[in-house]
């Protein structure tokens, strides 16, 4: 690159003159073209080209302070801090000492990826160099010991500061409420002479965090009254909070000072109150805030996503992720862990494999938390060995990715794999949480392994997981399926807090167990305890009715549901009373019923009535009830059973050949029958026909 024209020196007449003019040139030369290359750095930097920027630097001869502070501190800035750090470690193998300038821009780096131990050695270099009474640097080392969890290390350094400035502060009062210590961050920020934006926005971000949101609307509160105006900043923190406190009124009185601010077209602060939205379920607003945005960014897609999917819109948040794409706007990890429940929740496997190749080509597999949703989808969506193939290759594995697979085999049918799967967790050294106890007891409640299930009820009470509530109605349900029922009843009368699931469950296990009565007495205390009955307390009764021949009682609590409850009778309502009445003879009455029905009548409706028919030995209604199952369900083995066993019970042996033909014709197998039995905590399976047990001749 030509330098710029240099005006000749004068007066150059010796020859040591002469020499001391060229180096004088050379000097004024060189400092001219470093002082450029700095400027072209600053240029692309603030363009944000960090690559030209790079391939600027790289080709300098011998970069100043200035140049290494700059390309340092851009790559910190945008988020490259690993690089920052590479850089700071190549300038001292160049020999070039580091000024407090750079030091200051290259703490920051450590501070965000939390290594610790490269911000001691650098703190060592800088003791060193004689810069720890620099406010600057003092500042960034408080920052960076504060961040990597050493905050008494950080409150050290605070306390031998020669000076302070409100950044000093600032960085101390966040260090505390970013690691959780709240009591001396409060008593700190008392103690400070001024404070800023900054100040009041660490103490409401830090009680927001650790769930102290009324504090944290509280201090939002105090720092108006101080005539602090909130920075995007506090607006982030402090709507999070409003969201966990249900305050809605809150809520928007900070949108309204949003728009006072005049930064509600900022994209983060706009994020975050269609996020609020989203979790107040008022997902029109958040719309419109979002198609307000000027700009939107993968985090505003992906908080719309989010919305959709946990407010039960799960096709508008498959939806939104495609509009996402159509947009330009690459997803990141966060998108893709936020849309895949939404296409588990679908059984959307098709649209499931096309994100998962989206996720390969992105190098997103590795992150663990795509890979966990993954799992999740795949085991959701009845794909359990593609769930169980991505399982095996994770290169890392949390208590998350074992409760999937554990869930996944449960909820496909594999009771057996998922207790395996539970030991093998327990072996590998992951610790169990709640979500694990609350899948695997379901897997033991459907193999009547009552013996492991105590065992896994004796770990939960040493992990002090037993005042969980979604793991004592795993309890209470695994106890009553596995037959216990006194066992079920003593840990229900002992939760510290019950919500509906916890009555639904012991409520149908005494209706499973055949103590009807017990189960219609508890529906009543249920009632008047302030729970209020749902559509699964409802089916529970109706079950118990049908199970103990109840008739009246069934049809008024059929009729208690619209009144007083204000539930809509679903199809499982219908089945429970299709099954109540056919139980009781009444099969007349009940096709009227179905016939009736608001709704229209299901296969498993009908088939619940042609299991009445041959209870009831009505071969006319069974006929007429297994045509109708040909057309709605043709596949269903139970239809050709039933109608078979119909036939074979009045001795009709040629219908039954008939039946059996045209099953053969139709490919259809009976799916053989399967019990578990346990024995010294060793589940075994036996199914019809089958000899393959190792000890099938001695049973």
């Amino acid at each position: 690159m030509p330098l710029p024209s240099i005006t000749r020196l004068k007066n150059t007449t010796s020859q040591g003159g002469k020499v001391q003019s060229f180096i004088a040139h050379r000097t004024f030369a060189f400092a001219t073209r470093t002082t450029f290359h700095n400027k072209l750095i600053c240029m692309y930097v603030q363009c944000g080209s960090l690559f030209d920027a790079r391939k600027v630097f790289d080709n300098m001869r011998e970069p100043d302070s200035v140049s290494w502070n700059t390309i340092i501190a851009a790559y910190r800035r945008h988020g490259y801090p690993q690089e920052a750090v590479t850089l700071f470690h190549q300038m001292q193998r160049t020999g070039f000492q580091p000024d407090q300038f750079i030091f200051a821009s290259v703490l920051p780096a450590c501070a965000k990826m939390g290594a610790l131990e490269q911000g001691m050695d650098i703190h060592q270099r800088i003791t060193e160099g004689g810069f720890l009474s620099d406010i600057t640097v003092g500042n960034a080392l408080v920052d960076m010991y504060a961040k990597c969890g050493r905050v008494d290390k950080a409150r050290e350094l605070f306390d031998r500061m020669p000076q302070r400035d409100i950044i000093s502060w600032n960085a101390m009062i966040s260090g505390y409420t970013q690691n959780g210590i709240l009591d001396e961050a409060l008593r700190l920020f008392e103690e400070m002479p001024r404070r800023n934006v900054l100040s009041w926005t660490a103490m409401i971000a830090g009680y927001a965090q650790h769930g102290l949101v009324e504090k944290a609307i509280e201090t939002f509160k105090q720092m108006q009254l101080a005539g602090v105006k909130p920075n995007s900043t506090t607006f982030v923190s402090i709507l999070p909070a409003c969201a966990k406190m249900g305050d809605l009124e809150q809520g928007m009185d900070i949108h309204q000072c949003i728009k006072d601010s005049g930064i509600s077209t900022n994209v983060v602060v706009a994020t975050a109150l269609l996020d609020m939205y989203a979790k107040f379920g008022n997902m029109d607003k958040a719309f419109e805030l979002f198609e307000k945005m000027p700009q939107r960014n993968v985090v505003s897609w992906t908080a719309m996503i989010v919305g959709y999917a946990q407010n039960g819109f799960v096709e508008k948040a498959l939806e939104t992720f495609k509009q996402m794409q159509l947009a330009g706007i690459k997803p990141d990890s966060t998108t893709f862990a936020s849309v895949l429940p939404a296409c588990a929740k679908m059984g959307a496997l098709e649209q499931g494999i096309d994100i998962h190749q989206s996720i390969m080509e992105g190098g997103f597999l590795s992150d663990i938390l795509v890979g966990n949703a993954l799992v999740d989808m795949y085991a959701k969506c009845g794909s359990i060995n593609k769930a169980c193939e991505l399982f095996d290759r994770m290169p890392q594995k949390d208590a998350i990715s074992w409760n999937a697979m554990i869930a996944g085999y449960a909820q496909n049918g594999f009771f057996e794999k998922a207790l395996e799967t539970y030991k093998q967790m327990q072996l590998g050294g992951v610790k169990p949480d709640s979500a694990t106890f609350a899948s695997i007891l379901p897997a033991c409640a459907k193999m009547g392994a009552l013996e492991q299930g105590m065992d896994i009820h004796q770990s939960i009470m040493e992990g002090f997981f037993n005042s969980d509530i979604r793991v004592g109605n795993a309890l209470i349900d695994m106890y009553a399926k596995c037959g216990s029922i006194d066992k079920a009843r003593e840990l229900f009368d002992r939760m510290p807090q019950r919500d509906a699931i916890s009555w639904n469950a012991i409520i149908a296990g005494y209706a499973q167990n055949g103590f009807c009565k017990d189960a219609l007495n508890i529906f009543e205390l249920m009632k008047h305890s302030g729970t209020c009955p749902d559509t699964a307390s409802f089916a529970c009764v109706l079950c118990a009715c049908s199970h103990a021949g109840l008739v009246d009682e069934g049809c008024t609590y059929f009729n208690q549901m619209g009144n007083p409850y204000c539930i809509t009778p679903t199809v499982d309502h219908y089945v429970c009373m299709v099954d109540l009445l056919a139980r009781a003879g009444y099969l007349e009455e009940t096709l009227n019923f179905i016939i009736k029905m608001p709704i229209k009548p299901v296969a498993v409706v009908w088939l619940c009535f042609l299991g009445a028919c041959r209870s009831h030995m009505n071969i006319v209604l069974g006929g007429y009830t297994a045509t109708l199952l040909f057309d709605l369900d043709p596949k269903n083995t139970a239809t050709y059973v039933l109608l078979s066993n119909i036939y074979g019970e009045m001795g009709r042996w040629g219908e039954v050949q008939m039946v059996r033909r045209l099953m053969k014709d139709r490919g259809i197998n009976k799916i053989p029958g399967c019990s578990w039995i346990e024995n010294h905590k060793m589940v075994h399976a036996f199914y019809v026909g089958d000899r393959s047990h190792p000890q099938a001749q001695e049973i």
